[in-house]
């Protein structure tokens, strides 16, 4: 069980309020862009692609050389599908759902 609850962090509800007024795939990148290096972003849409991967049943090689992540990236990942706060699985089923 997670211990930390980051949206207990005024200033980190802050940040998740303020993604959730955004409406628009336009509206993101434009905050995205001033609030993100462009490697912090591709690291996070990496991570995401990772989890995607793993949820399909890809091997740690093929998505190390699909994705360029560090084995360790790829472990952490999926060390989060299976044992963390259900993050990654939220948004992969909406990510589905919503692409049909």
């Amino acid at each position: 069980m997670r211990l930390q609850k980051y949206s207990d962090d005024p200033i980190i509800r802050q940040l998740f309020d303020a993604v959730l007024t955004l409406k628009t795939v336009e509206e993101c990148d434009r905050f995205f862009d001033d609030l993100c290096t462009v490697g912090e972003l591709q690291s996070l849409a990496q991570r995401l692609e990772v989890a995607k991967m793993l949820d399909q049943g890809l091997t740690y090689s093929h998505i190390e050389e699909e994705t360029g992540a560090s084995t360790a990236t790829i472990s952490r990942v999926k060390r989060c599908l299976h044992y963390g706060a259900d993050g990654y699985r939220i948004a992969l089923e909406r990510i589905e759902r919503n692409a049909e």
